[in-house]
């Protein structure tokens, strides 16, 4: 089962309007937030309301996440930022993690070789150098409007004031205090009710040493957490329990602002995130692919349909695992990547009868052997009545990361060096990828999937979507730009609709529960795909703005809990 949790999304426009009970969509020309915790989500509507930007309200809206959506939302953690201007400008923020200067190559495997899996999945050496502070810092300095403090204030407030906990949290939180109580006592303590007793929907939970830390931040920017007090903090946590980072990591680590990824498909202009991000360069391919096939022109879940846009996913993949890392480092070919003459050639190694070989399709490219990322991640979209957009999407990696709180900081460190490849030179048909591109080098940003995406058209912004979900996160985002731009659904449609992954390797298509039926399994099957139906795929809180009137309309997912809209 595909387990993925709540993204976040935020737009700025107007007047408020209903959608139904059952799938509720509110529109607006005034302006609206819709996140996947109502706390932060008020805070994002009161930062438009006194007169922020959607740059404003994204930095707002990712400080206050880190406080009421523990499992995600963080500042211990990265992510990546696309920034579209009312005047057309677009860039991109990079504040994905690094590795720290003590990395090895080969620093998570056994005595026997093997990857040591548990070794990234919980714990000090399992972090990056964390980026969400200058990230975010880096957005404010180009294009925020409001004092910092502002921004960042309200949610060290709302940490030392404390907020009711939903069912799912209350939940999560008594899953993360039974597991760290022995190995991490610090988090165990920071997310525990007082008296040792279990938490209950409609608990209020306070977290005091992230309200300092938070209220430091707000004061004293980003130079806070990367070289004051915070710094100090996670340099001498890491010293005294085998951590790899220093505060030479933190003083050196920097956001980079680069050029998006763009492409066009169906008259639309697309613009996604750049390496070290996979996302923008993967959805660009696919719907390249699908324009040689007229895939608009198809039944959107007919079997026949579906095999192209499986095959679509494969290629992708395969570029992905082939080429893709930080370009600090390695050389990549986005340009070829995302040209219509690239799309061409793969498009033309499909054939309309039969599944591809997966494994014969990377011969000669990437030696497969015998017999990954986390889906912890969330997503928020804004955009504002001036016409400026944002869309945002960040991550500890799993679920609240490393389980490691920062002792007397009070916020949970990322679990991002999984993201690299572990196990230099083998890839395996279950997935594990050992490319050179993406392996461990010490200030090395890892490989990510994360695909915050803007669509245009004429010029004027018509769709910000992005979502969770490890690398099915591409695909989520890839299914819901088609299902606009090609397929003319409505965005609650496009959002609701029934969605499936492929990456290449493993050789299996994932179907969500109930999103295909037997009839249309076997036709798949006979065509040489293996299938798997179960689970849901991402969570993709999206908004789509009418290119004539500029109302725009966000649209939950219903996959996940506890989301909020809001106007300011």
């Amino acid at each position: 089962m595909l387990r993925l949790n709540c993204t976040v999304a935020a737009l700025v426009l107007a007047g408020v309007t209903g959608g139904t009970a059952q799938a509720p969509t509110v529109s607006s020309t005034r302006g609206l937030v819709v996140t996947a915790s109502a706390p932060a989500t008020d805070i994002g509507a009161a930062t438009l309301r006194s007169g922020g930007n959607a740059i404003d309200a994204a930095i707002a809206t990712a400080f206050a996440m880190a406080v009421t959506y523990p499992t995600a939302g963080n500042i211990g953690g990265g992510g990546f930022m696309v920034i579209r201007l009312a005047n057309g400008t677009t860039t991109t923020i990079d504040y994905r993690e690094r590795a720290p200067g003590q990395s090895t190559e080969s620093m998570y495997l056994d005595s026997a070789g093997a990857i040591d899996r548990s070794a990234t999945r919980s714990g000090y050496r399992a972090a990056g150098v964390p980026g969400t502070v200058r990230g975010l810092a880096l957005a404010h300095r180009r294009f925020g409007r409001l004092p910092w403090k502002q921004l960042v204030m309200p949610s060290a407030e709302l940490a030392r004031r404390g907020f009711p906990l939903s069912p799912a949290l209350a939940s999560e939180l008594n899953w993360l205090v039974g597991e760290t109580r022995t190995k991490y006592p610090t988090t165990a303590a920071a997310y525990g009710r007082p008296d040792g007793g279990t938490w209950a929907a409609g608990d209020t939970i306070r977290l005091p040493d992230l309200a300092t830390t938070l209220d430091d931040i707000a004061k004293n920017g980003p130079d806070a957490f990367y070289t004051g007090r915070i710094a100090d903090l996670i340099a001498a946590d890491m010293a005294a329990n085998g951590g790899l980072i220093t505060k030479a990591d933190l003083a050196g680590y920097r956001a980079v602002e680069r050029r998006p990824v763009r492409g066009t498909f169906n008259g639309y202009q697309i613009y996604g995130m750049a390496p070290p991000s996979s996302g923008g360069i993967a959805v660009v391919t696919m719907l390249n692919i699908l324009e040689r096939f007229e895939i608009g022109r198809r039944a959107r879940m007919d079997p026949a349909t579906v095999h192209l846009m499986i095959e679509a996913q494969r290629r992708a993949f395969l570029d992905r695992a082939e080429y893709l890392g930080d370009p600090g480092f390695v050389s990549v070919p986005v340009a070829r990547l995302t040209s219509k003459a690239h799309a061409a050639t793969l498009a033309g190694s499909i054939d309309t009868t039969k599944a591809s070989s997966s494994i014969a399709l990377s011969a000669g490219r990437i030696a497969v052997s015998g017999p990954g990322e986390s889906e912890e991640t969330t997503h928020f979209s804004v955009v504002d009545g001036q016409g400026n957009a944002v869309a945002n999407t960040y991550t500890l990696e799993q679920a609240y990361g490393s389980q490691v709180v920062v002792r007397g900081a009070g916020f949970l460190l990322n679990n991002e060096m999984g993201d690299f490849n572990q196990k230099p030179g083998t890839t395996t048909i279950g997935g594990d990828i050992g490319t050179a591109a993406n392996l461990i080098v010490p200030g090395k940003r890892m490989l990510s999937s994360m695909s915050p995406t803007i669509v245009a058209k004429d010029g004027k912004v018509v769709l910000v979507t992005g979502s969770p979900g490890g690398r099915t996160i591409i695909n989520t985002v890839h299914q819901i730009v088609l299902n606009v731009t090609a397929f003319g659904m409505d965005v609650r449609s496009a959002v609701d609709a029934p969605r499936f992954h492929h990456q290449w390797l493993p050789e299996t298509v994932f179907f969500e529960a109930g999103a295909i039926p037997d009839s249309s399994v076997a036709r798949l099957v006979a065509l040489g795909h293996s299938v798997r139906v179960g689970g849901r795929i991402g969570n993709g809180h999206s908004i789509a703005i009418d290119p004539k009137t500029r109302v725009a309309t966000a649209a939950n997912d219903t996959r996940g809990p506890d989301s909020k809209a809001a106007a300011p």
